[in-house]
């Protein structure tokens, strides 16, 4: 995450938009990495925008983040952004290329993109397919994302071991809140559906689906 974000801000002083932010991961990291840095989030899960401003006030940094409780398909910005992240999140907008026009939108001249967008590394199954999507291969994706106009400058795939760590903390962490409550009454449905999750990342895509990140920039202003 820190190269990424170090070739995403070559700076340290520039106006950064997240796309789906999430619990505000990326954005609290550049927050902690450059103390001149202003970041706004938007998702539309309102309990990861909770955590995110508690974490942003515990780390100190909550008077240079702003945080968006809406779809970040419908968000509009009187200032443009000097990068701007969407990872994960492509599927909010339909897909790789349209997130591509939606962050262009709100990028500014000589800005860069930083996107993390799975792939397949090897044939997958129908079942795969049919879980998480019609995703490409690696060289495939990278190929769609040149030709419309982009270059990558920097990148990292995910490891294995990186994608088992999150897989097993996901749904880990789901497993262990209905551990810890098991008075409440949807205790026993989220260890069930954490149960589901886990086998079917071991069973299903563990071993063909990958997932990477790249910082782009315009190819032609």
């Amino acid at each position: 995450m820190r190269r990424l974000l170090e070739h995403g801000l070559p700076h340290g002083n520039e106006r950064v938009l997240d796309l789906g932010c999430g619990g505000g991961e990326w954005l609290l990291r550049a927050l902690d990495l450059h103390p001149h840095l202003h970041a706004e989030g938007i998702d539309l899960s309102a309990d990861d925008l909770a955590q995110a401003g508690r974490t942003a006030t515990g780390r100190g940094v909550q008077e240079r983040l702003v945080l968006h409780h809406q779809d970040a398909g419908t968000f509009s910005s009187p200032h443009p952004f000097d990068l701007v992240l969407s990872v994960g999140a492509t599927h909010a907008f339909g897909g790789l290329l349209p997130t591509l026009a939606a962050v262009r939108e709100h990028l500014a001249p000589g800005g860069r993109v930083l996107i993390g967008e799975g792939f397949w590394d090897r044939e997958p199954s129908p079942e795969a397919v049919e879980m998480l999507g019609d995703f490409d291969d690696l060289a495939t994706t990278v190929d769609r994302i040149v030709a419309d106009g982009w270059t990558p400058v920097y990148g990292h795939v995910s490891t294995r071991g990186e994608l088992d760590a999150y897989e097993w903390s996901c749904w880990g962490s789901l497993a262990s809140w209905a551990l810890d409550h098991p008075d409440d009454p949807d205790s026993a449905h989220v260890l069930e559906t954490a149960g589901t999750r886990r086998t079917e990342w071991l069973r299903v895509y563990r071993d063909t689906w990958g997932f990477v990140c790249l910082v782009l920039r315009r190819t032609s202003p």
